[in-house]
């Protein structure tokens, strides 16, 4: 058996394609869209990254900055017990000096000759004395004068004084010591 169908079939209408320039207009706006949305997901995260790094950067710089503020504190203090133990050193170099100064001005002393006072000033040295006569006083001058540890040797003044009624020379000898 055939069947006829004599009503009428409603037929769909083709739909009309749509036209090319709006679905590559679509097409291209998703594509920027997602490559936006790309970019902005990036940058943000290099932005992250950047301002970690900075965070942590800082951090660093505080360490290094308390760091070097030790190593000043330390070079400081260095260079002060560099500075200490070089003055021990000269100090014990320079320790037997007086002993020694004091050993020949006593050597080269006369009978008849003797001392009131000394100073030394950085390398010069200044006696004041007495002598019974001028011969022994000059005697004392040419026995400081063969003596190693001093140079420059010059008898400023000698001159006649009385002392109780005893007449004495007074004088003054200038020198240089040999460190």
């Amino acid at each position: 058996m055939i069947r006829i169908n004599l009503l009428p079939v409603k037929r769909k209408k083709k739909p009309k394609p749509l036209p090319s320039f709006i679905v590559t207009a679509t097409f291209i706006t998703l594509v920027v869209i997602f490559i936006l949305g790309y970019l902005f997901y990036y940058y943000n995260s290099r932005l992250a990254e950047a301002r970690s790094r900075f965070e942590t950067n800082k951090q660093r710089i505080e360490e290094l900055k308390k760091r070097i503020k030790e190593v000043d504190n330390f070079e400081k203090l260095n260079s002060m017990i560099d500075e200490r133990n070089k003055l021990i050193e000269q100090l014990r170099r320079n320790q037997n000096l007086p002993v020694v100064m004091l050993d020949e001005i006593s050597k080269a002393l006369p009978n008849g000759v003797w001392l009131h006072s000394m100073a030394l000033s950085g390398g010069n040295l200044t006696i004041d004395g007495y002598g019974f006569t001028n011969s022994d006083v000059v005697t004392y001058v040419d026995n400081l004068k063969k003596s190693n540890r001093f140079t420059e040797i010059n008898l400023q003044e000698s001159k006649q004084v009385e002392i109780d009624k005893i007449p004495l020379y007074q004088f003054k000898v200038t020198m240089k010591v040999v460190m």
